[in-house]
């Protein structure tokens, strides 16, 4: 009994000493760690941390055991850890890095509601033109990829391509992706609603090998897009004539011509918030003045 009432007094003591400080350092060392699992979790990374912690069990295996040979080569392989990690999980920290780069600092105009009207109007004209083509596009079952640039600039892409700096409309999409032009073989990129490049192309998914094989190589790059920015990825499959797009490494499949504008516009399209009743009374005033 009194083993089990200094086994209790311990415990009680060691909560008491804990501090709010030290409950708020362990919430945020759970959250890194949970989105450092969800990021490598299906990857190619996962099976590589499964490999270091093999080597780490055998490590202090050997060490306990007196293994000193195994035991020097491990530690000797430890020392340079950090810069290992660096190489082999390069993919996932540069990803990591770009999604931190994704938070949305908006331009102060986005802030406070005070958006050109001018670059919503040129979106308004894209969506529509990106829309009614997809839509063409699908009943002709002829394969298109269009990428919508947003706050992740695509310029080495845009560089692989030939320029354009077009206004977006229904007969521009039609020529581009017929199959008998130039420039049909690769992806259309807008930025600020125009086609700024045509023939453009995209890099390839880094989880290749979690995607359907069924999917071709519109869909694989239009995936791969999505994976390393932030774009809207549109693809019409050639095979069947589906409207598919990619966002964040994820592809959504059968969209409708309306369905799809309506997707589009949410993602591009900055609403004016409401006045309210105050800001109502003092424009009021401004005007009779």
């Amino acid at each position: 009994m009194e083993a089990i009432y200094n086994f209790i007094e311990e415990v009680l003591s060691v909560i008491r000493s804990i501090r709010i400080m030290d409950v708020i350092d362990i919430l945020i060392l759970a959250i890194l760690i949970f989105e450092a699992w969800k990021l490598v979790r299906e990857t190619k990374a996962n099976q590589l941390l499964k490999a270091v912690g093999i080597l780490l069990v055998v490590y202090f295996i050997s060490w306990a055991i007196g293994l000193r040979a195994i035991e020097f080569i491990l530690k000797s392989v430890f020392s340079i850890g950090i810069l290992a990690i660096i190489i082999l999980f390069q993919p996932e920290i540069r990803r990591a890095l770009e999604k931190m780069g994704r938070t949305e600092f908006k331009r102060i105009g986005f802030i406070t509601g005070n958006e050109p009207d001018g670059m919503n109007a040129r979106w308004e004209t894209a969506i529509d033109a990106i829309s009614d083509s997809c839509d063409e596009l699908s009943a002709t079952t002829t394969g298109a990829l269009i990428v919508i640039e947003r706050q992740i600039r695509l310029g080495e892409h845009i560089d692989t391509g030939t320029r354009l700096n077009a206004i977006p409309s229904k007969e521009l999409f039609g020529n581009i992706f017929y199959p008998k032009t130039p420039l049909h073989d690769g992806a259309a990129i807008l930025r600020d609603g125009e086609v700024i490049a045509a023939a453009c192309f995209l890099p390839a998914p880094q989880k290749e090998e979690l995607i359907n094989k069924k999917l071709g190589s519109r869909h694989r790059a239009a995936i791969g897009m999505s994976e390393v920015s932030d774009a809207i990825v549109i693809v019409v499959s050639e095979e069947t004539g589906t409207i598919s797009v990619a966002e964040n490494g994820e592809l959504s499949r059968g969209f409708t011509r309306d369905a799809l504008r309506k997707h589009i516009r949410s993602k591009l399209i900055t609403e004016k918030p409401a006045y309210t009743e105050r800001e109502k009374k003092r424009l009021a005033r401004g005007n009779k003045e």
